[in-house]
């Protein structure tokens, strides 16, 4: 059964997400064990109460309304296992957390997630990646919940995974457990060289001083890069409300004090806005948006 400790009332959603902002939640329930998880959305289906399901909170914006409902955080389901050249691991196990471990055991792969504020789980479902690698590089299978609540196992080829994309966008009724992941047995000191190296780069070019939520857009090609577009129109610093285009890269919308998710919502509708007037593209929002409907 769920502790009390386990289940927090009326829990505001700012704690939460990377951007720190949204308003609050009925309920905030972070389940122990899968077991714990299934019996949590049983209740739920059968007593008819909205739910959802939340990571890290890295890819998430929610509006400052309160949410009628219960938000399931799976940040306890988190074990983790290495062998050999193999990781085993649950789906709120943090995604930094685990390219350091990778590191520890002179792992090569991961270096590209040292700088990805998700949990496996998230990072999987949108098939995070930068250096011109993702998750679906590692990934040999992956665990969830179907719509019936039973343990299914699918292997990389089954997952469509693409650019930002898998399977799990279009099954949002499918709840990602665990996965395996292959890597390449490294040298350690180049691993690391590599990640420093890398570090470096996101410290000068990126505002991690600020909450955030990283990349606000798809690059809508290998050619075409967001940030680039959003900087050519000037719109570096563009201010609303505590919302802010960042001046240290476009691509980043940062919380420069007192942002709501409705501040970012129009900041990001009103790049989307300019670069279609502009340039003809329609940007895709890497992010998604939460409670904003009527």
């Amino acid at each position: 059964m769920l502790e009390k400790d386990n289940v927090k009332i009326n829990e505001s959603l700012e704690l939460h997400t990377t951007y720190k902002v949204g308003g609050t939640c009925k309920y905030f329930i972070t389940p122990e064990t899968v077991n714990e998880l299934i019996d949590l959305i049983k209740y739920l289906k059968e007593k008819n109460i909205k739910y959802m399901i939340l990571g890290n909170g890295s890819n998430s914006i929610f509006s400052s309304k309160e949410y009628d409902g219960v938000i399931i955080n799976l940040t306890n389901i988190n074990t983790m296992e290495i062998k050999e050249d193999k990781i085993y691991v649950e789906a709120g196990y943090q995604l930094i957390k685990l390219s350091m471990d990778a590191l520890n055991n002179s792992l090569s792969g991961l270096e590209f997630a040292a700088g990805i504020p998700g949990n496996i789980g998230g990072a999987i479902f949108m098939n995070a990646g930068a250096y011109k690698s993702d998750m679906s590089n590692l990934v040999e299978t992956v665990t969830f919940l179907d719509e019936n609540l039973e343990l299914k196992t699918l292997t990389k080829d089954e997952l469509n995974f693409s650019y930002r994309k898998s399977l799990f966008q279009s099954k949002p009724e499918y709840i990602i457990i665990s996965t395996v992941l292959k890597l390449e047995k490294g040298n350690q000191e180049e691993i690391k060289a590599l990640m420093d190296k890398r570090k470096g780069r996101r410290i000068e070019s990126q505002p991690l001083e600020y909450p955030s939520a990283g990349s606000v857009f798809r690059n809508p090609s290998e050619d075409i890069f967001a940030g680039k577009l959003i900087e050519d129109l000037g719109l570096k610093g563009y201010t609303i409300g505590g919302a802010q285009i960042s001046e240290k890269h476009a691509n980043f919308i940062i919380n420069v004090g007192g942002a709501t998710g409705e501040d970012i919502k129009a900041l990001i509708d009103l790049v989307k806005l300019k670069v279609k007037e502009k340039y003809n593209i329609d940007l895709h929002v890497e992010q998604r948006f939460i409670n904003f409907e009527d």
